[in-house]
């Protein structure tokens, strides 16, 4: 009789030898490789072939026996007692596991885009800051003060489920501060990113078959969350000025109008105005995403949409990730008073308790210290010269092919392609064969035959970098 299981494998795998043994004879029975009714080797001749201990053997075997895997029977060995039902065979075509109608939907999403093992010498990825320009000395005091004071509690801490509320009182004064927002601790919820606020607002607010209004382009986060739950996205489309309001038939709108995603446009006082109208005339919520506009390069951020606010129709979603570190998944949103038990049970279904406390109390004294706003003030002239170097290159050398987007903040800059789809497509391919990545932004409309686009994003190249990759960009172009 042969007998073989992959051993090596399994002793990579496994600390002990006999787990190793345990493992492959337990894997090897499951999987049929060893059948019903098979004899396995007696310990000692087992032993040898793997070099290790007959007691080894021995310790597994009755493992393996006490389990019902084995059974042992006097003078005549030890066989296979575990026997496969006709139904684990692998041949057998079994009908699928169905997934719920959401599971479904989400199944069908694009994973979301990570960092490739590949590197360029010229990345313009977008949504990265500039992580050797944060202060991690200081927050790193910060965080061990935070997990001592948290030891130092005696008995069980008490939980808010809306989140730390230092941290809360703290994001509400910077918001008075730095937006004129008239709003309260008991106003905001801490979540995990953005993003997680985007999925539980659509959870909340979207039955299967509405119909929800979204800019076009736009964040692919947003027509991913209105998918998941059914909902029918209805993109409408953006200029100068930001998205062009109609009568839409919809009682939901997700918007960015403090700086249009990708395209960098402000949405005008008038369109502000106009939207609240229609969403007081249509009983309609608006999400208002506010990612990055903390970054502005001339005068103070534009004051939200929620200021505007006077009947509770906006819901204002903020994170940490683009004035912090990218890592670390913090985020808010201002709810009206209507959605604010709604909100924190839906979280607490996911998360009983908050998450990243440790995070979420540094993070309150990193504010109340002043160490945040002194970062952010650092950060925006360190991003106030990155974009003049860049927007200084590309209107010099690439407005041949390519419309740029002027705004006023922000990590990246926006470019329409004034080519054909095909030229765009050999120039993107060329470009990455010689160092030079940037996100083709066609992925955020609607349209997949739309007009190719770019996002260009400066936050984590040198001037010079940002510089030379355009160098050889328009190297790139003028060979062709």
């Amino acid at each position: 009789m042969q007998f073989q299981v992959a051993w090596h494998v399994y002793i990579e795998k496994h600390r002990y030898k006999y787990l190793a043994l345990y493992h492959a004879l337990r894997d090897s029975i499951v999987a049929g490789s060893l059948a019903h009714g098979t004899r396995l080797p007696a310990s000692r001749e087992l032993a040898d072939l793997y070099e290790i201990s007959r007691g080894v053997v021995s310790q597994v075997y009755e493992m393996l026996t006490a389990e019902g895997y084995l059974a042992a029977e006097v003078g005549r060995g030890t066989f296979v007692s575990y026997q496969r039902d006709a139904a684990e065979s692998d041949e057998q075509e079994r009908p699928p596991i169905l997934l719920s109608d959401w599971g479904q939907r989400v199944t069908g999403h694009r994973l979301r885009d990570t960092v490739s093992g590949e590197t360029y010498r010229y990345d313009y990825t977008i949504g990265q800051p500039l992580a050797e320009a944060f202060p991690f000395e200081e927050w790193n005091r910060a965080l061990y003060a935070s997990i001592r004071e948290i030891a130092e509690i005696e008995g069980e801490p008490a939980y808010e489920p809306q989140g730390y509320r230092p941290l809360r009182e703290a994001i509400a004064r910077d918001l008075r501060k730095s937006r004129g927002m008239t709003v309260q601790p008991e106003d905001i919820v801490i979540v995990n990113g953005s993003s997680q606020a985007i999925a539980l607002v659509a959870q909340l607010l979207i039955n299967p078959g509405d119909t929800v209004v979204m800019e076009d382009p736009t964040y692919g986060g947003i027509r991913e969350a209105i998918s998941a739950v059914g909902g029918l996205a209805a993109g409408s489309p953006v200029d100068e000025n930001g998205i062009l309001v109609r009568d839409w038939d919809s009682r939901l709108l997700f918007v960015t109008p403090g700086r249009q995603f990708p395209t960098g446009a402000v949405l005008s006082l008038e369109r502000r105005q106009e939207i609240l109208r229609w969403a007081t005339k249509q009983n309609a919520v608006i999400v208002e995403d506010d990612y990055d506009s903390e970054f502005r390069r001339r005068g103070r951020p534009i004051e939200p949409l929620k200021v505007l606010d006077r009947h509770e129709r906006v819901v204002y979603i903020g994170t940490f990730s683009k004035t912090m570190y990218a890592d670390l998944r913090i985020g808010y949103v201002v709810l009206p008073s209507w959605l604010r038990e709604p909100f924190c049970k839906a979280r607490q279904l996911y998360e009983p308790r908050p998450t990243a406390l440790v995070q979420q109390h540094a993070l309150a004294k990193f504010m109340n210290n002043g160490q945040y706003e002194r970062h952010l003030r650092r950060m925006k002239r360190l991003y106030a010269r990155k974009h003049r170097a860049l927007w200084t290159a590309l209107t010099e050398k690439m407005s041949e092919v390519f419309h740029w987007v002027e705004s006023d903040a922000g990590l990246h800059i926006f470019g329409r392609w004034k080519g054909s789809r095909e030229q765009f497509t050999a120039f993107r391919r060329a470009c990455l064969a010689a160092g030079v990545r940037f996100p083709d932004a066609s992925m955020y409309y609607t349209d997949p035959e739309a007009t190719p686009a770019v996002c260009l994003g400066f936050p984590r190249l040198t001037e010079e970098e940002l510089k030379a990759g355009v160098d050889v960009m328009h190297a790139i172009w003028k060979q062709r």
